[in-house]
Formats: C-alpha cells, structure tokens, sequence
C-alpha cells in the first residue's frame, strides 16, 4: 500500500499517535507525517504510507493555513491554554487596534521559537530545557505570514477568531504571543485547527474513524507532480534509468518523474550542477 493520506486529526492526538494507529489499521509500519500538530490542535495532517515515505523531503516545505482561537489578557508557560498562567492582563483591546496589529504581522518577519517545541539547541530539545527548568537562548528565525484576517472578536471574553496563511517553520503560538506583545497586553492560543498544507485540504481529509471503516482514498504519488513533469520512457533508456544512471539530460526543468508504458512510477530524476546531466534523486522500484 504505497501513497498519501489526508487525516483531519482530533483534539488530544499527538501526530505520532495517528501514525500508529493508521499504520495498525492498514497492516504496517511504513507510515510517517508530515508537519508536526500539538496535541491541542485539530485538521490536516498530511501521511506518507509505503514507498510515498520517500515524497517526504518534497512536501515538507508547503505554506499552511490556519484558523487560530487565541485569548487576550493572559500568557502561559506553553503559549497555549494547556499551560500554566505566567501573566495576566485587564487592558481592554479595541477592535480597530486589534486590525491594526494584525496588519502590521503581514510579510516577513523574525519569530523565536517557543521554548516548548522539539526544535534542538546544542543537541537537545527545546522542551528539555523547559521541563529541567534549564536556561538556554531560543533561536529566532525569519517566517513568512502571508495573510492574516480577523473572523472574530468578543471584547467581553477577549476571544479572537483569526484565520492566517503562513510559511514553513511557523509557530502559530509564538505568533500569538507577540501579536499580544505588540498590542501591550499578553495572548494565549485557545485553539488551532489547521485547513490547509500545501495543496492538501481539510475537504479531502479522512478521519480516524474512516480509517477503521475502511472509508477512504489513498492519493497515488503520480498526481503529486504536474503533468508535464511526468515523462514515459521504454527500453534502453528505461533500462539505464532503472539501474540509477546518471544520463545526458533528456528533459526541460529541474527534475521529473520517470514512468514505463504502463505508467508504473520508475524514478525522479533532477538535473546535477552542470544542467547538462540527469541524475536519480528517488528510485520506486527494488
């Protein structure tokens, strides 16, 4: 059973959860996840099952979508509403500074990691530090928000609905807290669901109890690529490309996907550095 598998995870899962219990379900342990969702957190969690494992290193870099529960007013240890209350605040937010503020998060910008998060410094995991009460310096990287839009705002609860487009490496929890920075007050994310991860919606995503009732679709690794990417070849050149070849370049663009006459997925080959030579970057067949 090789291809992609679209999950709309629930509340308390952590994404290693869902990985074991698809993989038991389907009969085996090929199965791995691509960006990681806290156990808070709720929608797309993209699966790679079979020989799509090795489609990993392409999908990893998608832009996401988001929409983000947070409330003002109050910060916890863990940026979200699972921790621990560090500060508090009365200051009441107008809903035009809010649109203001949220404006200004839109483009390029420096974020630090959220010192509960995975992300190693000098060989170990954030959350380590936090657990052992360990002081270490969080790295700060440069993220992309896209868009940003208010849905929702209840000014007697502080409750903010906002719905965000971001880049790769995005913490939406540090988004919050600094927006809440930003405001002069603190903000916490209540909730987080996420509706889109590159070209993979919330629409075509399965549940877990899909997966149990054998209700669902696997997307084949084929409709992953573009198809003018995809090139058949039969022969001696299907023959050099399945002995892992490096060939005199045999197609436009940087990479493609290699197919025989019967459309079976044989390789991708990517151009090396000279542009005139082809090289195998995932091989399909043993």
């Amino acid at each position: 059973m090789n291809g992609i598998l679209v999950i709309n995870k629930e509340k308390n899962y952590t994404s290693r959860d869902v990985v074991n219990i698809v993989g038991k379900y389907l009969g085996t342990k090929k199965v791995g996840h691509i960006g990681t969702l806290d156990p808070l957190a709720t929608g797309v969690l993209v699966l790679c099952v079979g020989s799509a494992l090795k489609m990993v290193e392409l999908l990893v870099n998608h832009d996401k979508e988001y929409i983000a529960t947070f409330k003002l007013g109050i910060e916890t240890d863990t940026l979200d509403i699972t921790g621990n209350i560090i500060k508090h605040d009365e200051k009441i937010i107008s809903e035009k500074d809010l649109q203001v503020c949220l404006n200004s998060f839109v483009g390029k910008i420096m974020q630090e990691v959220p010192i509960y998060s995975a992300v190693k410094v000098n060989g170990k995991k954030l959350y380590e530090y936090a657990r052992n009460n360990e002081k270490v310096v969080l790295p700060v990287r440069e993220v992309n928000i896209y868009d940003i839009s208010l849905l929702s705002y209840n000014i007697n609860t502080k409750e903010v609905v906002i719905s965000c487009t971001v880049s790769k490496g995005t913490y939406i929890r540090s988004l919050v807290r600094d927006i809440g920075k930003s405001l002069n007050t603190c903000a916490t994310l209540v909730a987080l669901n996420r509706t889109k991860l590159g070209n993979f919606n919330i629409n075509e995503s399965f549940t877990l109890d899909d997966i149990k009732n054998n209700n669902f679709n696997l997307i084949d690794i084929k409709e992953l690529y573009p198809i003018q990417k995809k090139i058949i070849v039969e022969d001696e050149l299907l023959f050099k490309i399945k002995n892992g070849m490096v060939l005199k370049r045999f197609f436009d663009g940087e990479d493609a996907m290699i197919l025989d006459k019967n459309e079976n997925l044989i390789a991708i080959y990517k151009t090396c550095d000279d542009k005139t030579m082809v090289k195998p970057w995932k091989m399909f067949i043993k």
